[in-house]
């Protein structure tokens, strides 16, 4: 039986003008914009993007806790851990999905103390470092050690099944059965690699739930 890529959950993964005699030239019609309001904590920023952990969004997504492009990244100095925002979510709609999520009209109804500091101070990892093992389930209700695939290259990447954004979840496990494909045409190289997709909502994305959504990007609804 194959047995990648691994999907687990964490137990702790777009109207030209035309000119007289011009040919006419097909054009795209642009994707509908979507609003939605949105409350939540600010958990972190960077220069055009907020890391929100955001209430339920009614038609939109469940309580999360993901980045946001800022439709206006000045606003960004404005913008500190521990803030409480509302906040515009503009999202093109794509078929089944939503592409180019930003936030825009920005507002902080409620300031992080001053002496605000974060309760747990985490290492950024640098090249060299060993990484501490951890325990998994995966599709197949098993516990897994990261410390299993020591001496291999393991890919990694964090999903949710209910994701419903183009350009993170469905884009990332695409890529995976993109490299999971590859890598099988060399099975010398295969045998030297283990991809995992790792949910990070763990009382939705059961074993079975991860089994069929795994399955439905690799065409392998085994372990």
């Amino acid at each position: 039986m194959s047995r990648k890529p691994l999907f687990v959950l964490a137990l702790l993964v777009l109207f030209p003008g035309c000119r007289q005699n011009a040919p006419a030239t097909a054009s795209k019609p642009a994707s509908p914009t979507k609003t939605f309001t949105i409350r939540g904590k600010v958990v972190s920023t960077d220069a055009t993007h907020v890391t929100l952990d955001g209430e339920d969004v009614p038609g939109f997504m469940e309580a999360m806790t993901m980045d946001y492009k800022l439709a206006d990244p000045t606003i960004v100095s404005e913008l500190h851990p521990g803030d409480r925002i509302t906040a515009k979510v503009l999202a093109d709609k794509e078929g089944d999905t939503y592409g180019d999520v930003r936030l825009q009209d920005i507002v902080v109804i409620a300031q992080a103390r001053p002496d605000y500091k974060p309760p747990v101070a985490y290492h950024v990892p640098t090249a060299g470092d060993v990484v501490p093992d951890f325990k998994l389930l995966n599709q197949s209700a098993r516990t897994i050690h990261l410390d299993q695939f020591k001496g291999k290259v393991v890919l990694m990447t964090f999903i949710y099944t209910r994701c419903q954004l183009a350009d993170f979840c469905p884009r990332m496990s695409r890529n995976f059965a993109e490299i999971e494909k590859a890598l099988a045409a060399d099975p010398a190289l295969y045998k030297q690699t283990h991809l995992i997709s790792v949910s990070f909502d763990p009382a939705y994305d059961t074993p079975k739930v991860l089994r069929s959504y795994g399955g439905a990007y690799t065409g392998n609804y085994t372990n």
